[in-house]
């Protein structure tokens, strides 16, 4: 039930997902999907599980075995790939509150989390200094992946090539951090 409404959101529009858009696409009628699901809000949280896990399976497997710039623009190009393909279930992780620590939402975020967390790990950079890091990386990343997405670079340069500048401009940002981290040490 939740892939059959993670694709329809793909398909459609995470905001046009409704109960009846989907019982209408599984071929039931929406009282019936009551039983599966409790809500509007049960069926968007269990979309964005299902959607941080699967980034955090596909950006995970781009980044085995790499590691600086090449493990970056690896995950870098997997998130970006998934915001592309899969827009709806990727809007649905957006602006939500996880309910506590056992909130499947929460865990699965932090596993979406965890390639990047790797990858910033081969930078070396400061433990106390990781979720600025993480934060910063995010951002950058799901910005332009979704700009993208929305058809918001309408500029005529290749917009590969924009997100390779970016690639290297994150990669030359975090090289500095830990040098600069190195030397606020000594």
């Amino acid at each position: 039930m939740v892939a059959a409404a993670a694709e329809l959101a793909d398909e459609i529009g995470f905001t046009e997902l409704t109960m009846g858009r989907l019982a209408e696409r599984v071929g039931v009628r929406a009282p019936s999907l009551y039983k599966h699901i409790a809500s509007q809000d049960d069926l968007h949280r269990r979309i964005a599980a299902l959607a941080f896990d699967e980034a955090a399976d596909a950006i995970g497997t781009a980044i085995q075995g790499r590691a600086g710039r090449d493990a970056l623009a690896a995950a870098a190009g997997a998130l970006r790939d998934f915001v592309l393909t899969h827009p709806g279930r990727y809007a649905a992780t957006l602006g939500l509150t996880p309910a506590g620590p056992d909130d499947p939402v929460m865990i699965a975020s932090r596993r979406g989390i965890g390639p990047f967390e790797a990858v910033l790990r081969g930078y070396d950079i400061d433990p106390q200094e990781m979720t600025h890091a993480l934060r910063a990386v995010r951002s950058v990343f799901h910005g332009f992946a979704s700009l993208q997405a929305s058809g918001g670079f309408q500029w005529s340069a290749d917009v590969s090539e924009s997100f390779e500048y970016l690639i290297d401009l994150v990669d030359r940002g975090l090289r500095a951090a830990a040098v600069d981290e190195v030397d606020h040490h000594r």
